[in-house]
């Protein structure tokens, strides 16, 4: 990756999506050209653009397996997009009008006869169906890499790209034009597979600054820094910092569901019965926690927050043995973290919500499925996506399938939330800055993240954007403390993802709010930001998974989580309650949040630069190291006055959010 202007062209020219809010420019069927000489449509825009001669290894397994999908187009993108539009948009006369997954699926979806007759090529072809969703927006299927190859006539690969191995077909994949028609993008490649959790954990920062435990003996700390249960409680002293500062506060403990609402401002309607009942929060993750409803249940109890039962959490999840792609895509351990951040966030946030969760069996297609599962039956109007790829290089095609499913959220009402990413502007991982895809998509509301200190009357103290730079302490020749660099220091641990996207113009509801600079035409993320700094982080209980085939647990522990995992179920429970309070369903949220900041532009609690910067004091209980950690440190993403690419509009509350659900502006 030593350029980025020629990707960044090549994804423009092939995805023309979002002129504005209101029409997608849909692509055609991808290589829908005249048929080569073989009478088979070839879709060039199906392989990633990582898929080099310089990232090759060579030819994958033949007899491995791997998962695969097909996307068809819908009848009426135009018409779709202007539907979802409509229905989103304050002021139109349409506005609120959602369809019903049957109106929608008969209106747009593929036709049953084009789904059948792509099943029927690939059963013909001695593939695997794993799963056709009811809206027919796509067929998951699996089948060896001779299989594969031989079917869509390519070879598949293995390519280096973003520190993996990743599998994709090294030319064109391509089909008979009697099927090739009926689609759209033809996914053989493992983009998704970098699919991650965008939840962080406190942990040892070791010699290179990476959060991942040290197997040396602890050192004995040259800080001892006793956690705090709220801003303020424990005071260290540090080498002299930011205007001469030596006294600073120690990371968090963890905070409660408690201490959120109230800083929040939501204990008082909590208290009155306003706590999201009769409403649904949905939350998609791959796989599913063998101990969630125990691991809650013994986490509430612990502090005195109500539990849930099986009448007010669900779960459709595959069975373990149906669980797929399980290295590829971290385990099931790597995910039970999350699900349990998300459901315990959300929980207890909005302790009378219903929580529904849908687990895919994989991080790839059955994320899709999951996906599919709550739109197809409208079994939610808030969806919360604590998940996110790295960047945005996926296939042109396979993103349109993606933007085709988030285009029927909005149609149908449903609002999609997802997690900005915690690797800042990505240039560590992929040597150029980007926005992650899903939350870079002008069809959901992007979540970005804070740090966040609440004191000990769980009033805000203070909130700086999420980006998490140290400095580690050491005693000189004197004994004097020290610090190994300049603040802040040089190693970044963790961010909110956000900034322009290489893919997606400009939406209308962005234009005039986002600063020309930032945007340059092109949709930018987050939207809107919550809590996210795992240093002034969320307590949770687990049971961590210790064998990922029985899926065996160990005992009951808490852990401080952060992430814009943190940040999402955080937002999308603050959705329910002001749904509750207002009886109102809000569904595709982003055209009113910029409406409103347009007309009340104070209406968002803007997040800006720190004067002085603030920071927490923090000792590795595993290494022995302190450190200074140093907030609004975040790569090349800067907060600032209004609209920024780490809080977007800024922090949420529950009077913006009831203009929101008031469809103001």
């Amino acid at each position: 990756m030593t350029t980025r202007l020629p990707e960044r062209t090549l994804h423009k020219r092939s995805l023309a999506i979002v002129a504005s809010v209101a029409t997608v420019v849909a692509l055609s069927m991808t290589g829908a050209g005249a048929a080569n000489a073989a009478d088979r449509i070839p879709f060039t825009h199906s392989v990633p653009s990582w898929a080099t001669a310089a990232n090759d290894a060579g030819a994958a397994p033949a007899s491995q397996t791997f998962e695969a999908e097909i996307y068809l187009p819908l009848r009426d993108p135009q018409g779709a997009a202007a539907l979802a539009t409509a229905v989103s948009t304050p002021g139109n006369p349409a506005f609120r009008q959602t369809l019903s997954p049957a109106q929608w699926i008969s209106r747009f979806s593929p036709t049953q006869a084009d789904s059948d007759a792509v099943v029927s090529f690939l059963t013909a072809a001695g593939l695997t169906i794993t799963a056709v969703p009811a809206s027919r927006q796509y067929v998951v299927f699996r089948g060896t890499a001779k299989q594969l190859g031989s079917a869509f006539g390519t070879s598949l690969h293995s390519y280096k790209y973003a520190g993996r191995q990743l599998v994709a077909p090294s030319t064109a994949p391509s089909l008979p034009s009697a099927v090739g028609i009926k689609i759209s993008a033809v996914s053989l490649d493992q983009s998704r597979t970098l699919t991650k959790p965008n939840s962080i954990t406190q942990g040892d920062l070791g010699a290179s600054g990476d959060p991942q435990p040290s197997r040396k003996a602890a050192a004995p700390p040259v800080v001892t820094t006793p956690c705090s249960h709220y801003t303020g409680e424990n005071i260290v002293t540090v080498p002299p910092s930011y205007n001469g500062q030596t006294q600073y506060g120690t990371y968090n403990c963890g905070y409660t569901p408690a201490q959120l609402r109230s800083a929040y401002g939501l204990s008082d309607l909590s208290a009155k019965g306003v706590n999201g009942s009769g409403q649904t929060i949905a939350i998609i993750d791959a796989y599913a926690s063998p101990s969630i409803l125990q691991d809650v249940n013994t986490y509430s109890a612990a502090n005195g927050e109500p539990g849930l039962t099986t009448s007010s959490y669900q779960q459709l999840v595959p069975q373990p043995s149906e669980f797929t792609d399980q290295a590829a895509c971290q385990y099931p351990s790597g995910w039970q973290g999350e699900q349990t951040l998300d459901v315990e966030s959300a929980h207890g946030i909005a302790p009378g919500a219903h929580i529904l969760y849908v687990g895919g069996a994989n991080c790839g297609g059955g994320l899709d499925v999951a996906m599919s599962k709550i739109l197809d039956n409208k079994l939610a109007t808030i969806v919360s996506n604590s998940y996110g790829n790295a960047g945005e290089a996926i296939p042109a095609d396979v993103i349109q399938g993606e933007v085709n499913l988030q285009v029927q959220a909005a149609g149908e009402g449903i609002g999609l939330y997802f997690s900005s990413g915690d690797s800042g502007d990505e240039t560590a991982r992929l040597g150029y800055p980007s926005p992650d895809f899903p939350a870079s998509s002008p069809w959901v509301t992007s979540v970005g993240g804070t740090s966040m200190g609440i004191d000990k009357s769980g009033n805000l103290a203070y909130e700086a954007g999420w980006g998490d730079t140290v400095d580690q302490i050491v005693k000189d020749a004197s004994g004097n403390l020290v610090y190994t660099q300049p603040l802040p220091g040089t190693r970044f641990v963790g961010g909110a993802g956000g900034g322009a996207s290489a893919v997606f113009a400009e939406p209308d509801y962005q234009k005039n709010a986002v600063p020309a600079a930032l945007a340059n035409g092109h949709r930018v993320s987050p939207d809107v930001a919550a809590l996210a700094d795992p240093y002034t982080g969320f307590q949770i209980g687990i049971r961590p998974i210790v064998n990922d085939v029985t899926l065996a647990t160990g005992g009951f522990v808490n852990e401080t989580y952060g992430g814009t995992s943190l940040a999402s179920p955080i937002v999308a429970a603050q959705i329910a309650i002001v749904q509750q309070s207002t009886r109102t369903s809000i569904g595709f949220a982003n055209p009113t949040l910029y409406g409103i900041q347009r007309v009340l532009p104070n209406s968002f609690r803007d997040v800006v630069p720190q004067n002085p910067t603030q920071a927490v004091a923090y000792t590795s209980r595993i290494s022995g190291n302190s450190y200074l950690v140093s907030f609004d440190q975040d790569t090349s993403l800067k907060t600032a006055t209004g609209y920024d690419s780490v809080t977007g509009l800024g922090g949420v509350s529950f009077p913006v959010l009831t203009l929101v659900a008031a469809g103001r502006h």
